[in-house]
C-alpha cells in the first residue's frame, strides 16, 4: 500500500511541479551529479563575469528524524493539496507510531514517536523532500541561490567585490 501511495504522491507532485527544481534527491532524472553540476556551473559563470561568490554548506544531522508529523501533514494539505481519503491515509500512516530500544537482552517500554519519517520506509524520502520544500522559497525571498540534495543544502550568491558584504548578510538571514 505504501508503495502505491508513494507512487501516486510522486506523480501528483511531478504533474503539478510541487517539488522544487533545486532538489536533486529521490527523483527521476535527478542525482548528485545534477546537484553538483548546477552549483558548479553557477559559480563558474560568476567567475567568468569577474564576480566573487560566497557559499554556505548545510547538512542536517539525522535529518529524517527532524520531520515533525503535524508540520508534515500541514505541508501535505496546504502546499501539496492532499485532502480527503489520501490525507486520511497519511494521517493514519504517521499517527500512533511507537518505538522501543533493545540492548544486551533488555528492552525499553514503547514510547510514542511524533517526529521522523519511518526508517527504511518507501515514503520517507519523498516525505522529507515535501517537508523541506520551503527552503527554496526562503532562499528566493532573500535573493539567494540554493540547491539541495536530500538533507545537504547549498546556499550561494555572487556579487562584485564591493557588494560582497550584502551577499554575506543575505546568506546569513537564510541560515
Amino acid at each position: 500500500m505504501e508503495r502505491l501511495v508513494t507512487k501516486r504522491f510522486s506523480a501528483h507532485a511531478n504533474l503539478h511541479t510541487l517539488f522544487p527544481a533545486q532538489q536533486s534527491a529521490y527523483r527521476l532524472f535527478h542525482s548528485t551529479e545534477t546537484a553538483v553540476l548546477k552549483v558548479h556551473n553557477d559559480l563558474v559563470r560568476a567567475i567568468d563575469d569577474c564576480r566573487v561568490s560566497q557559499l554556505v554548506l548545510l547538512d542536517l544531522s539525522v535529518a529524517f528524524d527532524t520531520v515533525d508529523h503535524q508540520i508534515l501533514l500541514c505541508v501535505l494539505s496546504d502546499r501539496f493539496g492532499i485532502s480527503g481519503t489520501a490525507f486520511n491515509w497519511f494521517q493514519s500512516y504517521l499517527s500512533e507510531r511507537t518505538q522501543s530500544f533493545a540492548h544486551a537482552g533488555l528492552t525499553t517500554d514503547y514510547f510514542p514517536v511524533t517526529c521522523s519519517v519511518p526508517q527504511g520506509s518507501v515514503f520517507g524520502p519523498l516525505g522529507f523532500i515535501a517537508y523541506t520544500e520551503d527552503i527554496t522559497v526562503l532562499s528566493e525571498k532573500h535573493s539567494v541561490h540554493s540547491h539541495t540534495y536530500a538533507d545537504d543544502t547549498q546556499l550561494y550568491d555572487s556579487s562584485t567585490v564591493a557588494d560582497a558584504g550584502s551577499v554575506r548578510d543575505r546568506l546569513t538571514r537564510c541560515v
